[in-house]
Order: C-alpha cells, then sequence, then structure tokens
C-alpha cells in the first residue's frame, strides 16, 4: 500500500466514526421512546387474596 492509499483509508474513517457514533445513539433513542411492543395481557389490579396473620412472633 502506498502513503497515499493510506492517508485516503485514514481520512475515511475520520469520516465514517462520528457517522457510526451518531447511529448508534440515535438507535438506541429511537428505541426508548418507540411505541411499546411487549405483549402482557390487561390485567388490572387483582385484589389480595392473602392471610393476615393476628400478631407478629416476637
Amino acid at each position: 500500500m502506498t502513503i497515499s492509499t493510506k492517508l485516503q483509508q485514514f481520512f475515511q474513517s475520520i469520516k465514517e466514526v462520528p457517522a457510526q457514533i451518531i447511529n448508534y445513539i440515535s438507535s438506541g433513542a429511537a428505541r426508548i421512546f418507540a411505541p411499546k411492543d411487549d405483549d402482557y395481557p390487561a390485567t388490572g389490579v387483582q385484589p389480595f387474596e392473602g392471610d393476615i396473620p393476628d400478631e407478629k412472633e416476637n
């Protein structure tokens, strides 16, 4: 490889790094602010059906 080819590759990588960083951050932000895609059932509030102890044991 000649020096000019190495310099061209170096300058090309300098151009690509900011674009890759911006793409990485924007894809994360897009995932955070995207509509929810979880398929949980809409159950609502569930009543408590447990037994409450009479007194605490010392």
